[in-house]
Formats: C-alpha cells, sequence, structure tokens
C-alpha cells in the first residue's frame, strides 16, 4: 500500500512535536515506601519530523508505547524514549504522562483513615545528547485562610481551597510525597477526603493560626525547596480559588536552585 506519510514536502518546515496526545493509558507507579500504585494516565507521545517529511507515523506511537510496562523509574523511561527514537529515526522524542495519584492519609483527631488524590505529571525528554531530561510536577489540593480578613474581622476570616504546582528538576530521585509535604506544611492546613466533626475543628483552628496569602505560601515552598540540593530547577504555582471575591488570588515563582549540587 502506498505510504503517504513519507511522501516528500517542499515547504521546507520542519516540525518540532508531531504525534499522539490524550492517549489513556494503565501504567504503575511506586511510591515512597516501594509499593506499586497502579493508575490510569494520560500519555502525549511526540517527536520531531525532518522538513522533508510530509508526516508521521501515528500508529507507531501505539506500538511503542505498547511494547513497555509503564513504571515511572526513570530507566523505564529513558527505553520507551529510546524506542521512539529509534523507530522514528528522529533526532529528539517527547513522553508526557498524567496520572491521579492517591496518599491514604488519616485525619488528624479520629485518625479514620482515607484516600486523598494528588494530580501528578512526569515530562521527558531524550535528544542527541542522549542524557534523559525529566520535570515531575504534581498538584497539592490546600486549604489557606486571608492574614487581611483576619486582621480586620472581629470575628472569623475567609478561607478558600487552593492548588499549589509545583514542578521540579532534579539530579537524583525526588517523591510525589516529598513534593506535596512541603506544599503541605506551606498552607494554612493540608486538605483530607474524610473529616468527622472534631477533625473539622482541629483544621479550622489550625488554619486560623496559620494565614497564608499566596505570597506567603509561594515563598514557603520556594524556602524549602532551597534547602534540597537535589532540586536543581523549580517552578512553584499558587492559586486560591476565592471566597468572597469573583477571581483568583496567584502567585508564581521560577529560579535555580543555587544550593544545588
Amino acid at each position: 500500500m502506498k505510504d503517504v506519510q513519507s511522501e516528500r514536502d517542499t515547504r521546507n518546515l520542519p516540525i518540532n512535536k508531531v504525534g499522539i496526545n490524550q492517549l489513556s493509558f494503565p501504567i504503575s507507579v511506586l511510591d515512597r515506601s516501594g509499593k506499586p500504585q497502579h493508575t490510569i494516565a494520560r500519555i502525549n507521545m511526540y517527536v520531531d519530523l525532518p522538513h522533508h517529511y510530509r508526516g508521521t507515523h501515528m500508529s507507531r506511537f501505539i506500538e511503542v508505547i505498547s511494547r513497555h510496562n509503564i513504571n515511572l523509574k526513570q530507566e523505564g523511561l529513558d527505553q520507551i524514549l529510546k524506542d521512539m527514537r529509534k523507530t522514528f529515526n528522529c533526532e529528539t522524542s517527547h513522553l508526557e504522562l498524567e496520572f491521579p495519584y492517591f496518599i491514604y492519609k488519616k485525619a488528624p483527631v479520629s485518625k479514620i483513615e482515607s484516600p486523598m488524590e494528588y494530580i501528578c505529571r512526569v515530562e521527558a525528554k531524550l535528544g542527541k545528547s542522549e542524557k534523559l531530561e525529566l520535570i515531575i510536577e504534581v498538584d497539592v489540593p490546600v486549604h489557606s485562610l486571608c492574614p487581611c480578613s483576619k486582621e480586620i474581622s472581629s470575628e472569623g476570616a475567609h478561607n478558600q481551597r487552593g492548588v499549589m504546582k509545583i514542578r521540579v528538576i532534579a539530579s537524583k530521585m525526588v517523591w510525589f510525597e516529598e513534593l506535596i509535604d512541603i506544599a503541605e506544611k506551606s498552607a494554612s492546613a493540608p486538605l483530607f477526603t474524610l473529616l468527622k466533626r472534631e477533625d473539622e475543628k482541629y483544621i479550622t483552628e489550625m488554619a486560623y493560626q496559620n494565614p497564608r496569602f499566596v505570597e506567603d505560601a509561594a515563598r514557603d515552598v520556594v524556602t524549602l525547596l532551597n534547602q534540597d540540593n537535589r532540586i536543581l530547577w523549580y517552578s512553584v504555582e499558587v492559586t486560591n480559588f476565592e471566597s468572597i471575591h469573583n477571581h483568583n488570588a496567584y502567585a508564581y515563582i521560577e529560579k535555580e536552585n543555587k544550593n544545588a549540587r
């Protein structure tokens, strides 16, 4: 049959990324204790396309990913990216995964345990240098209480849920749990899936004693990231879904870690 994708293109325009995205695929993720967690990822797979090719072979992306059991180990990602480069005879391959990750957390007073969901992402890239480039990301839902509202109000203060998005490039393995811990320590209070009344009282009072602007939360996260010499680069994005305003509050910090080794 005629191979239309391999026809010559005369427009002299290479494409940086071409491929498939939003593919649902089962994967396995190791937690900090070394136990596997099975989940479903949304996967993006891209390669570069030279200017002289009209198109790429989309079915081959599925063939590549089907040859591998994705377990999110660095060597596993490296093998997939090398397979993509070989299959497509390209210079650069990209693999991106987004998936729900669950941690079983005990409520602060009742100690009832329930699963808490976090959205995690991994971006992996392999180019001509043969060096794996890896970005780890996690979205952490948190509780914040407004310092200004507390200061000017005689009774109470307004609260909101927010999300802290942390992205890192590291020289060694950094667990999702480590980034989640950093985010929750930097908020007014952590969130839980299941709370009894005694837990709600504890969390409410905890947040009241620990008010945080988005600026405070972003700076606190960065302060903790700077203490980790494995982390070479990071970005921190904090969004509060305001409870008494018709807009969100937002803060963002991106920089290299001067303490990295």
